[in-house]
């Protein structure tokens, strides 16, 4: 093995298709939950009702690209 080959980095793998379930299964329990908190605990993290309800009305495949690998 050569010393550039031992310099490069490693090529990013691919999630399986059952982590990527996995984890829009918890995007989904995450919305899931905020939509269920009351406005005092909202308050404690710096969110309106609009703004969680708004959140949690999102397809489940509206999820950011870093979370699904």
């Amino acid at each position: 093995m050569t010393v550039s080959a031992l310099a490069r980095p490693a090529a990013p793998r691919r999630a399986s298709l059952v982590a990527r379930l996995a984890a829009l299964h918890g995007l989904w329990r995450q919305r899931k939950s905020l939509a269920e908190l009351d406005p005092h605990m909202l308050n404690d993290i710096g969110v309106t009702e609009a703004e969680a309800l708004k959140e949690a009305r999102r397809p489940v495949w509206d999820a950011p690209a870093n979370w699904l690998g």
